[in-house]
């Protein structure tokens, strides 16, 4: 559930999305944290990842907050819960206003493009005619660069971590998996809250995967215990996990936020990667992860090869793809080389 200092905005009008299907009502839940100073340039606005929701200072310790680089001291931060979430934004479990029923299984395929209209329609709401800094990892950054292609007049500064131009296969069969783990439950096609929860435990685990690597494994969860047989680290660091996630989120957001990234493509209907990459016009820090498998540094080169003047560098991290939410010091140095140079030059 959203914190008690979430705020709530209804879009003015229906949500026609991507696919053609609409949403006639849509609400999304944000935070915002400090003050618009007097020019009203002090806009970082945080676009989150997967299973994050709107309290950025809640789940990106060590970046945003007193004391860090995103201070609310000094700049207004801006996070909004996607489209499709179940933390307060509409979404598979939101009851629909007239009958009181949640579409479940039945919401709509959202896509990243469809999140970035919700995020729009935000921001006009707030009144921002300029954003200082876009940030967002993984699925933020999906949201961040289509948004930045979408509206490159907004943006003065664009971040991106461990992100994409394009969902990739491999990415895409992850995902795949972890579907047909909720899939496989019994409990999915029932359409009630906590229906699919055994199949999101396993797509967690499968996850996992994805998100962290072979040397992470290894130093965490290899078990002192030469003789053991079973019932390893490993295995209930898997199970726990699962667990986790099933305490805080839903099988039925998940299908749908997975399936929302899938779609993730800015060169759709527009030339090409190359071409939509090309109407960026923000100074542009593009992060990629030594150890990250689920969005190899390949991926973000590519970015930095088609953003004009784009600055590229890379996180040196045993954490995988969670680099992005860990190595904050590393970030935190990177972003300071970033504004130097942008600035300064």
């Amino acid at each position: 559930m959203p914190s008690e200092d979430a705020h709530v905005f209804r879009l003015p009008r229906a949500l026609r999305l991507e696919n053609g299907a609409v949403l006639p009502h849509v609400e999304v839940t944000y935070h915002t944290y400090g003050r618009l100073n007097a020019t009203r340039d002090n806009v970082v606005w945080v676009c989150h990842a997967l299973t994050a929701n709107s309290d950025v200072l809640d789940w990106w310790p060590g970046l945003v907050g007193a004391g860090c680089h995103f201070d609310p001291q000094d700049w207004f931060i801006v996070c909004a819960n996607v489209l499709g979430s179940c933390y307060g934004t509409t979404g598979p479990l939101t009851p629909d206003p007239v009958t009181g029923e949640a579409a479940f299984q039945a919401f709509p395929l959202v896509t990243i493009r469809d999140m970035v209209a919700v995020h729009e329609a935000l921001r006009e709401h707030l009144a921002l005619s300029q954003v200082h800094t876009l940030i967002g990892g993984s699925l933020g950054g999906q949201q961040a660069v289509e948004w930045a292609v979408q509206r490159p007049e907004l943006f003065e500064n664009l971040v991106l971590l461990a992100t994409s131009a394009r969902h990739s296969a491999w990415g895409i069969a992850f995902n795949e998996a972890q579907r047909l783990a909720i899939l496989a439950d019994a409990t999915y096609p029932l359409n009630t809250p906590g229906g699919g929860a055994a199949g999101l435990r396993a797509a967690r685990a499968v996850a996992l995967l994805s998100y962290r690597s072979h040397s992470a494994y290894g130093q965490t969860q290899t078990d002192a215990d030469d003789h053991k047989l079973d019932d390893f680290l490993a295995s209930s660091y898997q199970r726990y996990q699962g667990d986790k996630l099933v305490a805080r989120f839903d099988a039925y957001s998940y299908v749908a936020l997975s399936r929302a990234m899938d779609s993730h493509h800015v060169g759709r209907g527009r030339g090409g990667v190359a071409a939509a990459l090309g109407r960026i016009r923000a100074r542009t820090l593009v992060l990629g992860i030594t150890s990250d498998v689920l969005f190899p540094p390949r991926e973000q080169q590519e970015l930095a090869r088609y953003i004009r003047g784009a600055m590229y560098a890379e996180m040196d991290s045993q954490y995988g793809h969670d680099g992005f939410l860990i190595e904050t010091a590393q970030i935190t140095h990177f972003l300071e080389r970033f504004y130097v140079q942008t600035y300064v030059h």
